[in-house]
């Protein structure tokens, strides 16, 4: 294995940064489901971070401050760095030392001041029932386990099979259900592509469906090139892994050819929010990430920043559009002041810089 390039290196740290970056700019403006009220506490357009409101949530947190899914992306990539690989018992370890310690199993604790519902339940399962990691998952329809694994998708984004393998295990932590698990899958695919070169267009999805044919990406599928129907005496193809369908490779393909279509209008992109949902549930978020990505694929903060104004879960939807931004775009991409404005910018800058200089090509 070589050295990756230059080239690579910068959208492996941009898609690193490009999800810190949504976490902060999503914490003051975060879960308004009124948009009225989120004009009102916020004017017109929100274009930086800022202080959440008091009672509201992550109430007491300052602008430009992390979430609890930010802290928990850092501690997953202080342990690929430092180990060179993924090593989950060192993620569960620090979990356990680092995380946990500082949670009360309630809503409104640890990090950020709100810990999500997957880590409350693992909490309560390791911490309070003593049970072990693997026997600590729930069945929250979130986006929660995607929060950390895009910085696997990242390691790994030139070895697809060891990052489906690395990214199922990691994410069957805190995730039990099969298609949570299988979108989560297929969302560090997709970033995997960006990050080695590929745009979020609607082609995507063929260069995704073409590694399950060749066994890589651990989906079924029986449907010829192009979804064409199978013809009759073909086989069964071998199982590459546990997901039944590939559905949810698909979807990417589906938002870049709704993004580029001119006969489709979403306008302001922010409403992307109220097209595709604006609650917390996986379904809901992904397609809004893959809409704004693909439409906004050379230019960060339009992307991340209409993220954010659709209100919502759009702390969430500003970390996945900025990771796959990010990824398109490169570190050199994202303008200095979203860096400059992180509390920890610099120190999740070289942290990122770090990861990425571990990324080789095969």
């Amino acid at each position: 294995m070589a050295t990756a390039p230059d080239g690579l290196r910068d959208r492996a740290a941009g898609a690193l940064m490009g999800a810190w970056i949504g976490d902060g700019l999503g914490l003051g403006p975060h879960w308004y489901y009124d948009l009225a009220e989120l004009r009102r506490d916020y004017g017109p357009w929100i274009s930086g971070y800022t202080n959440p409101k008091p009672g509201r949530y992550h109430d007491g947190m300052k602008a430009g401050q992390l979430s609890q899914a930010g802290f928990i992306l850092k501690l997953t990539v202080r342990s690929l760095v430092e180990r060179g690989d993924y090593d989950q018992t060192d993620f569960c370890r620090r979990m356990d030392e680092e995380l946990f310690p500082l949670l009360n199993g309630q809503p409104v604790s640890g990090p950020g001041n709100y810990t999500s519902q997957s880590i409350r339940e693992a909490w309560r399962r390791r911490v309070e029932q003593g049970l072990p990691w693997g026997q600590t998952a729930g069945h929250a329809d979130t986006t929660e386990a995607i929060e950390r694994i895009l910085a696997i998708a990242v390691r790994y984004a030139t070895q697809p099979a060891r990052l489906a393998a690395a990214v199922s295990t990691n994410a069957a932590l805190t995730q039990g259900d099969d298609v949570v698990l299988s979108l989560t899958v297929a969302y560090g695919a997709v970033l995997a592509l960006l990050v080695q070169g590929h745009r979020l267009a609607p082609s995507i999805s063929e260069t995704l469906m073409h590694q399950v044919k060749d066994g890589v990406l651990p989906f079924h599928a029986v449907t010829r090139d192009g979804l064409q129907a199978p013809r009759p005496g073909d086989p069964d193809p071998p199982r590459a892994g546990r997901f039944a369908s590939p559905d949810a490779l698909l979807s990417p393909g589906y938002m870049a050819a709704a993004a580029a279509d001119p006969d489709i209008c979403i306008e302001p992109a922010w409403k992307v929010s109220l097209v595709y949902g604006m609650p917390c549930a996986i379904y809901h978020m992904l397609p809004a990430a893959y809409y704004l990505a693909a439409r906004f694929h050379d230019d960060f903060e339009s992307a991340v920043l209409h993220a954010v104004n659709g209100g919502g879960q759009n702390q969430v939807r500003a970390i996945l559009t900025g990771a796959l931004v990010g990824a398109q775009v490169g570190l050199s991409g994202i303008p200095r002041r979203f860096i400059d404005g992180l509390e920890e910018g610099e120190e999740l800058r070289a942290l990122a810089v770090r990861l990425a200089g571990q990324v080789t090509v095969v």
